[in-house]
C-alpha cells in the first residue's frame, strides 16, 4: 500500500513513519473514517486509505474519529473519539457498566437492527464460507407478491430456484431478563468479596449488584450470597497463587416454576461455617430449593470440577418449556432464555414436517430438550449425546414426561447411529444441535449414508453451519430455509435452525 502522508483527506499523523512499512496509518495516528460493516464480534469495521481497522463501539452507517490502537499487516484495532456522524440505529446503553463489562457487545444498538445485523450475518456466511445461494428479498417479495416478511409461505415449499430463504430473524418482544442461569466469578478488593464479570478482555473481577439480562432473582440471590460470604469471612480463590476457597456462584432459576438453586464452586471440600451459611440463605432467600457444592481444585478458567454434593434441598430444580418439564442438576446444560428456546424448538418440529408417523435420531441430545420436544410429534425419538451424565439426565426427564417411545443412548453420534442402521433403524429426519465448532465430519458422512428425507440443522455458529451445509448440499441435500432466532439479545451469539430435503 502507498503511505499518503501529505494531508490529503482526513488523515492526520502524530507520527513520522508507520512501524510496519507501507501501511497508511501507524500506532497511535488519529483518523476519521467511514464504518461500512460490522464483524462477528461486534466491531465497526472501516478503512483508512484501504486499510482496515476494526473498532469496539462503532455502528455500520457512522463516521467517526479513531486513535490506531495496534497495527498488523493486513489490518488493524483502533479506539472510538469521537462520533463525527451516528448511525440512526445508535441509542444509549441502559447498563451502567456497559463500556466495561465483557457479557454484552450489541447494546449501543437499537434492537431492531440488531436482529437485522444477525439474519445479514448468517446470510454472510453460508454466501462466503458456505459458497451458497441465498434468495434476496427483493426476489421473494415479488414471488410472493408480499414484502418476504415471516410467513410468507409454507415452509419447505418455497420456490427455489432463486436461492435459500433466511428469514428476518426471530427476536424477543422484551428483550431483557431473559437469562436464566447466571455464573458469577468471586474475587476480592480491599472491602473483601466481590463478585459480577470479567473486565472486557481480561481475568480481572469488576464487582456487579445487577445484570440487565438476567433475570432479577438471580441477580438478588447473588448479591445476598456475597453479603453472606463477606460476614462469614469466606476467602476468594485466587487464580494467580491458587489459594483461596470461593471460586464462582452459579445461580439457576425455572422461569415456569419459580425453583431456584444454588451451587457455590470451591477450591478444595471443606467450607468453614456451612451450617451457618446454609441457614442464611435458607431465611433470606425462600425461592431457593436446592443449594450444592462443586470442588474445582484445578488451575483453569473451566468453572466445574468433577465432584458435585447436595448441601441441603434437592438435587434437581424444574422448569418447562412449552408441555415438556425437565430436571435441572447442578451440572446439567439447559437452554439459558426459556421463552426464546420453545420458539427455536417449534421452528425444530415445524422443519421436521412431524404427522406422528416417523422416526426421529436427535444427534448431539443433550439432556433430552430437543428430543422430548419432537417426541410430542413422532413415532419414535432416539437421541444420543457424549456426555454420560446428560444421558442419564435425559432419560430421567423421559420418565418425568411419560414418554417411553424415546430411546438414549451415550457415545458419539458418528459411533452409535450407524450400529442403530445395523440394526435396522431407518430415520426419516436427522436433528442435529451440535456445539460450536459443528458437526464432526464423520457425522456428516453417516448422514449421507442414512439418507433421512429430512435434515434439521440447528446452529449456534453461522460459520460453522454454512461449513456444513455445503458438505451436505454436495451429498445430495439441498437447503431450503434458514430461520435465524435471537437467543442472546444484545449480544453477538445468534441461533438458527435450517431445513434440509433430501433431492
Amino acid at each position: 500500500m502507498k503511505k499518503n502522508r501529505s494531508g490529503r483527506g482526513p488523515h492526520r499523523s502524530s507520527k513520522p513513519s508507520a512501524v510496519i512499512a507501507g501501511l497508511p496509518v501507524a500506532k497511535n495516528d488519529e483518523v476519521i473514517i467511514d464504518i461500512i460493516g460490522m464483524n462477528h464480534d461486534g466491531e465497526g469495521v472501516g478503512r483508512a486509505e484501504g486499510y482496515t481497522l476494526f473498532v469496539q463501539g462503532a455502528l455500520p452507517g457512522e463516521k467517526v474519529r479513531v486513535k490506531v490502537l495496534k497495527t498488523k499487516k493486513q489490518y488493524g484495532y483502533a479506539k472510538l473519539m469521537e462520533l463525527v456522524e451516528a448511525s440512526k440505529a445508535r441509542t444509549s446503553a441502559p447498563c451502567p457498566i456497559y463500556d466495561q463489562c465483557g457479557g454484552c457487545q450489541l447494546q449501543h444498538m437499537d434492537y431492531a437492527a440488531q436482529l437485522e445485523w444477525k439474519r445479514q450475518l448468517v446470510v454472510d456466511n453460508l454466501e462466503r464460507i458456505g459458497k451458497l445461494r441465498v434468495q434476496d428479498r427483493a426476489t421473494r417479495a415479488g414471488m410472493n407478491g408480499q414484502d418476504g416478511e415471516q410467513g410468507d409461505e409454507p415452509s419447505g415449499e418455497a420456490v427455489t430456484q432463486e436461492g435459500i430463504i433466511v428469514r428476518p430473524t426471530l427476536g424477543m418482544s422484551e428483550p431483557w431478563r431473559y437469562r436464566n442461569k447466571s455464573q458469577v466469578p468471586i474475587g476480592v478488593t480491599e472491602g473483601g468479596l466481590v463478585g459480577g464479570f470479567y473486565a472486557r478482555g481480561s481475568h480481572r473481577i469488576v464487582d456487579m449488584e445487577t445484570c440487565l439480562i438476567q433475570h432479577e432473582q438471580n441477580d438478588a440471590v447473588v448479591s445476598r450470597v456475597k453479603a453472606i460470604g463477606r460476614k462469614l469471612g469466606i476467602t476468594a480463590y485466587n487464580e494467580e497463587t491458587g489459594q483461596g476457597l470461593l471460586r464462582h456462584v452459579v445461580v439457576k432459576i425455572g422461569f415456569a416454576t419459580g425453583e431456584m438453586m444454588i451451587v457455590l464452586v470451591t477450591n478444595g471440600e471443606r467450607i468453614p461455617h456451612l451450617d451457618q451459611w446454609i441457614a442464611a440463605i435458607r431465611e433470606e432467600l425462600p425461592a431457593v430449593v436446592s443449594i450444592c457444592q462443586n470442588v474445582n481444585t484445578r488451575k483453569t478458567n473451566v468453572i466445574f470440577g468433577d465432584v458435585t454434593r447436595v448441601l441441603w434441598g434437592r438435587e434437581v430444580i424444574h422448569d418447562y418449556i412449552g408441555d415438556v418439564k425437565f430436571a435441572i442438576s447442578a451440572r446439567s446444560f439447559y437452554q439459558v432464555n426459556p421463552a426464546q428456546t420453545e420458539i427455536l424448538y417449534g421452528k425444530t418440529v415445524e422443519y421436521a414436517g412431524l404427522t406422528g408417523n416417523e422416526t426421529v435420531i436427535d444427534a448431539y441430545c443433550g439432556i433430552g430438550t430437543i428430543s422430548l420436544f419432537l417426541a410430542q410429534h413422532a413415532k419414535k425419538v432416539y437421541g444420543v449425546e457424549i456426555v454420560k451424565e446428560a444421558i442419564e439426565d435425559a432419560r430421567a426427564n423421559a420418565e418425568l414426561n411419560g414418554m417411553s417411545h424415546v430411546e438414549f443412548e451415550v457415545g458419539a453420534s458418528e459411533d452409535v447411529i450407524p450400529r442403530w442402521k445395523e440394526q435396522g433403524v431407518e430415520a426419516d429426519v436427522i436433528v442435529v444441535d451440535p456445539p460450536r465448532k459443528g458437526c464432526d465430519p464423520r457425522l456428516l458422512e453417516t448422514i449421507l449414508q442414512m439418507k433421512p428425507e429430512r435434515v434439521v440443522y440447528v446452529s449456534c455458529n453461522p460459520s460453522t453451519l454454512a461449513r456444513d451445509l455445503r458438505v451436505l448440499e454436495d451429498g445430495g441435500y439441498r437447503t431450503v430455509e434458514v430461520q435465524p432466532v435471537d437467543m442472546f439479545p444484545h449480544t453477538v451469539h445468534v441461533e438458527s435452525v435450517a431445513l434440509l430435503q433430501r433431492q
